[in-house]
This record gives structure tokens, sequence and C-alpha cells, in this order.
């Protein structure tokens, strides 16, 4: 566990933070210009003139939708208000994949529960076709009463993924140790909401309650301060978009490395870098903390 002194830093820290990330901003993404429809018929909606979006999903079929733009990079934020009640089978899913065979992607999964107990967040980085980079935590409030701030930063130097402004997992670019970073393919963004009772539950036994359906994820304020990618060309090449991006050298101040140790050490349920078993042989280079930290 964190220190005293450290948790009580965070802690006073915390309602600051959840209080900037509800601050709706000026230059927030509208839905009915920024994403299409990627399958579930009439269950994807937009509302308040495109200034919300659910996504439902009942025993028929999911939903989701993806960004009319590709990226390549950006500093990318959504707010999400997830399935409340027994959402256990569900899984609502927001994350950035490239096309093809050595696809690039970078993911934030929620795993429903049984009412009253947590929900799973599962995050994973895949480069060039290969994952098996999982994440898991507890969130350390309830994330089907409000909406939240899930944001991805991912610049040549880093993956960044927090939540309210608190950062909860790093991944470093260390192609220098021949593992292979993200920087070369654009990616857009998805989301879906669907059915994964197969895994998604302990051992899979618990299944979808359908008494339950249609089951609602909801999402607000998307904002993507990022590159995007056109015909060959990113729009970060022109000195005009270079001055207003700094996230492209962003990197966590001593401030940020804190708050991540504390959620690591308070709030990680998972580590592929600590499974001794899955990895028998020795874990992955990128484990190796010396470079990881």
């Amino acid at each position: 566990m964190a220190s005293s002194s450290s948790y009580t830093i965070v802690l006073l820290m915390l309602p600051l933070l959840l209080l900037a990330s509800s601050l709706i901003p000026a230059y927030a993404g509208n839905f009915y210009q920024d994403f299409d429809t990627t399958f579930g018929d009439g269950r994807v909606r937009i509302l308040n003139n495109g200034e919300l979006l659910t996504l439902s999903l009942d025993k028929a079929s999911g939903s989701g939708f993806k960004s009319k733009n590709e990226y390549l990079f950006g500093n990318i934020d959504m707010q999400l208000k997830l399935v409340p009640g027994n959402s256990a089978g569900t899984v609502t899913a927001y994350y950035l994949t490239s096309q093809g065979p050595t696809w690039d992607e970078i993911d934030f999964e929620f795993l429903g529960n049984l009412s009253g107990d947590p929900y799973i967040l599962h995050t994973n980085v895949f480069t060039q076709g290969k994952g098996n980079r999982e994440q898991q935590f507890y969130l350390w409030f309830d994330p089907t009463a409000d909406f939240h701030t899930y944001s991805i930063l991912w610049n040549p130097q880093q993956i960044i993924f927090s939540v309210d402004g608190t950062p909860i997992r790093k991944f470093k670019n260390m192609e220098a140790n021949g593992v292979a970073y993200p920087k070369n393919q654009p990616m857009r963004i998805y989301s879906s909401l669907w059915n994964a009772d197969d895994w998604a539950t302990p051992g899979g036994l618990v299944k979808t309650d359908w008494s339950q359906a249609p089951f609602t994820a909801s999402y607000r304020n998307f904002n993507a301060n990022a590159c995007v990618w056109s015909s060959g060309t990113s729009s970060c090449d022109s000195k005009a978009q270079s001055t207003n991006n700094g996230w492209l050298t962003q990197e966590l101040d001593s401030t940020g490395e804190e708050r991540l140790r504390w959620v690591q050490k308070n709030y990680m349920i998972y580590d592929y870098c600590s499974d001794s078993k899955r990895f028998p042989q020795g874990f992955p280079p990128e484990c190796n903390n010396t470079q990881r930290n």
C-alpha cells in the first residue's frame, strides 16, 4: 500500500481533478460531426444536438461507433457513464485501432458486474498485431453514477492512460530494446457495447441477465487534440498546428508519477508483468522496471 502521506496528498487532489473533469470545454466535439455508427441500427442514439451519444445492448444486438477521422498521435478525452445495475457479461469498449493483420491498438474495456461488485477496467496495448499486455484496475468511484473522463495521451515517447486526470498506466517507447511501438499506423477511435459473458465474468460462469436489458452506456464531451491523418499527411506537419501541440512531447511530472504509483499500488488487480505462470521462461522485455519507469 502507499505511504499515508502520499495517500493523503492524492486524496486531497482528487476533488480538484473531478471538478476539472466535469467542466465542459468550449471545443467539445459533436457526435453528428465526429462519428459514424458501425453497427446496431437504432441502438446508437445521438441526442442534445450532438452533445450526447448512447449505446444500447439487447439480446438481439449490441452497438458501436467510430470516428470519422484517423489520427497519428493525439491527446484524446471522452466522458463515459457506464451501464448501471447488474451489468455482468456486458463489455463497454473504448479504444484506438488501425486496420490490417499487423494492427496497432490502445484499449480501455469496462467489464460489467453483478450489482454491488466493482467494475473492472481492462487496458491493453497492441503493436504490429501483438497484444497480451493486459493491466486491470478497480476504480475509486462508481462509474455508473455519473460521467467520468477517460483519456489516452499517445505521443512518440509514450502512451498514458488516465482517469479524471489521474494517470493509471504508462507504456513507454522501448524500440531501443526491441519492443515495437505504435508510431506509423494511423488509428480511428472506436467504441462498442456488446455481450461477452463467455469470458468477461469469472470463468465465464455468470451469464448476462437479459431481463435487465436494454443495457445502456452514455458518452459526452469528446475532445481530440490530435494529429489528423489524411491522404498520407498529418495535420501536425503544419507550422500553425505545431505551436499548439505541446502534448507531442509531454511526459509525466513528479506529481503525475506519484499519482500513477498510488493507483497501481491501491487499485491495480492484474499486471501481465507480474504473471510468472503466464511467462515461465521470463517476462517480455518491456517489463524490465529500469526501462518501464
